[in-house]
């Protein structure tokens, strides 16, 4: 990394963290209260690391009791929100004073330090509390997104060993009810042993039918917080907060986890340094509870800095696509964060239902999930928010925690390179390598690794150490580095660039292309709103791309139209990016977290099962890509 476009203060930051890196995150840590100091900052043997040795902390506590006992009691601390209109407000003494009392049925049912507990319920305050009245109490919250099905969350309960799992009888997602409870009793029924009880929040009029000694209603789980303890458990920095499952998983499930200690200093730093978050922010991730983002910045590191986290419940675009600038205008939101995927779908919609709306409260967009294309950034940072406020990309991983990579605004902002993460924040140390652990030059690509720990990075995945070393610390011979997965490429200015996973390169003739490059291509013309691309295999040329696109309202497809498309990334990326042929589609198959799924459009076209696609946003994606490409390849051999 270079320092030349390095605000000094950045720089600053920068250099101690190289210079003394466990003083660095030492310093760091005191910006948060501990119940007892550590004896030591960071200890390591081979891929196992412990921050913080010796503390005692609880996340918990310091997301909400601090806060309160500094009068802060009266101040919103959580505002839901739907797409069906609903709004509730909890202060940090209303949250608090709820979080006590399941923290108290908590220890009702039996739940004690150490025991795991599943969270398959929607974004909506009950949950949110669940997830802070568990690392309260020391319990290890496991929380499943409420889209996945069955087979999918028998999966995480058992590689969990949940005690109990709590739900609810339905979630709302683009004005349809979706029924959770059904789920959990035939994912149960997969599952031998170990789950002791379900509670279930009855949300809708109808309610769901409760299986008998097995089942408690949200009531009765709350009468059982009676003669309990509703304190917080004094935990080492160590003892784990929560597991959570790697999105996109398609094997066993890898568990992921973030400990109390470690987590929040991470969190809690990259809050101020990346997303400049501060007690009088209104702060509003679009993410799910059930996604890392949900975890990090809806409700832990909002907390911990003593904001406003707005949790919303729905589709971005249902009923309409005003809806997030409605909220923005109504709520007074001065921070949202978002994925790009977002941002295209909104695009779609042209930029008229956002200039509707009273934006002036914002003050920064940030972007991850996917790389944020140049004309979705020019989009929103141009023609919606009119260049008054910044709108900055940056990258991270479930196994992260926080952000690695990224635009210090909190600190000072670095200048904006559409297309790219930005550069590593202080206390990251990366690179990229090739496979074979040589370091790539600037402009050339390889993989991203991570040289040492930091304290949001998982130190382990639950129950399998061996795992955990293989898939990540030993993945690239002869180095001791954090293995990501993504390719990646770093400018002659230290700005990271990143191609898409590592294996999900295209390979035409010898000449290896990203499919965030071709993608972006296609987003160039402006017709079109969304774009997902795979490699299909070809006799001549190894592979050529196979192009998904979503266009925007008012363009149809035709064969005028799949020409001016072709001549486009042609004109961007050369006469390399041999494009095989372009399938028009409503919607590219993606999860839920807004990730598009490749392996599914590259599926569709080798005729293959997609295989495990329980985390995807809307099933029809898949039969609609088969649908197109049928239907051009019908075409094409007439």
């Amino acid at each position: 990394m270079t320092l030349e476009l390095v605000p000094p203060q950045v720089r600053s930051m920068v250099e101690a963290a190289r210079a003394d890196p466990e003083g660095f995150w030492a310093r760091a840590a005191r910006a948060l209260p501990w119940l007892r100091p550590w004896d030591r900052v960071f200890r390591r043997d081979g891929a196992s690391f412990r921050w913080f040795e010796g503390s005692l902390t609880n996340l918990c506590a310091n997301a909400l009791d601090r806060h309160v006992e500094a009068g802060r009691a009266g101040r919103a601390a959580l505002v839901y929100a739907s797409e069906r209109g609903d709004r509730r407000v909890l202060t940090y003494g209303q949250l608090l004073h709820l979080v006590r009392r399941l923290s108290a049925s908590l220890r009702g049912l039996g739940v004690r330090r150490g025991d795991r507990v599943t969270v398959y319920m929607p974004t909506c305050p009950e949950a949110i509390a669940l997830m802070l009245a568990c690392v309260r109490v020391g319990a290890v919250h496991s929380v499943v997104f409420a889209g996945f099905g069955a087979g999918a969350l028998a999966d995480r309960v058992r590689a969990s060993g949940s005690r109990w799992v709590f739900t609810a009888d339905v979630t709302y997602r683009k004005g349809v009810q979706v029924p959770l409870k059904g789920i959990v009793d035939e994912a149960l029924r997969q599952v031998t042993g170990g789950v002791e009880g379900v509670v279930v929040l009855q949300r809708s009029p109808e309610g769901s039918p409760l299986e008998p000694g097995r089942d408690l209603s949200w009531d009765r789980f709350l009468a059982k917080a009676e003669g309990q303890s509703s304190d917080f458990e004094p935990m080492e920095a160590n003892e784990p907060a929560y597991i959570l499952a790697t999105s996109g998983t398609t094997a066993k499930p890898k568990l992921a986890v973030h400990t109390h200690g470690g987590y929040q200093v991470g969190i809690h730093s990259a809050g101020r340094w990346c997303f400049g978050l501060k007690p009088d922010d209104v702060w509003w991730s679009t993410s799910d509870i059930g996604w890392v983002v949900g975890h990090s910045y809806i409700v832990y590191a909002p907390l911990l800095a003593g904001c406003t986290t707005v949790a919303y419940e729905g589709a971005l675009d249902f009923p309409g696509p005003e809806t997030p600038w409605r909220i923005v205008e109504e709520l007074r939101v001065t921070g949202i964060f978002t994925s790009p995927t977002a941002v295209r779908l909104l695009m779609k919609y042209g930029e008229e239902p956002a200039l509707r709306y009273d934006r002036s409260s914002l003050e920064r967009v940030v972007c991850a999930g996917e790389v944020l294309n140049p004309p979705a950034w020019e989009w929103l940072q141009k023609r919606v928010l009119q260049d008054r406020v910044p709108v900055i990309d940056h990258w991270w991983q479930t196994e992260t925690g926080g952000p690695v990579i990224g635009n210090p605004y909190g600190v000072a902002q670095l200048p904006i390179k559409p297309g790219s993460a930005g550069m590593p924040l202080p206390g990251m140390e990366v690179a990229v390598m090739t496979p074979e652990g040589e370091e790539c030059g600037p402009g050339e690509r390889g993989i991203l690794v991570i040289r040492r720990p930091f304290p949001s990075l998982t130190p382990a995945l639950w129950g399998e150490p061996e795992r955990y070393a293989q898939d990540y610390w030993q993945r690239i011979p002869g180095r001791d580095v954090y293995f990501t997965g993504d390719a990646a490429q770093v400018d002659p200015d230290g700005y990271v660039w990143f191609a898409g996973r590592a294996d999900e390169v295209i390979k035409i003739a010898a000449h290896r292309i990203g499919t965030i490059e071709v993608e972006t291509a296609f987003l160039k013309h402006p017709a079109v709103a969304e774009a997902g691309v795979v490699g299909r295999p070809d006799e001549v040329r190894g592979e050529v791309i196979s192009a998904f696109l979503v266009l925007k309202q008012g363009y149809e497809p035709s064969v005028a139209l799949r020409q001016e498309l072709l001549d486009t990334v042609r004109r961007e990326l050369g006469p390399v990016a041999v494009v095989g042929e372009v399938n028009f589609v409503s919607m590219l198959p993606k999860t839920r977290s807004g990730k598009i799924m490749r392996r599914v459009l590259r599926s569709v076209i080798l005729g293959r099962d997609p295989g495990d696609i329980t985390t995807i946003e809307d099933e029809g994606s898949v039969e609609e890509a088969r649908a197109a490409w049928r239907q051009l390849q019908a075409e094409l051999s007439r």
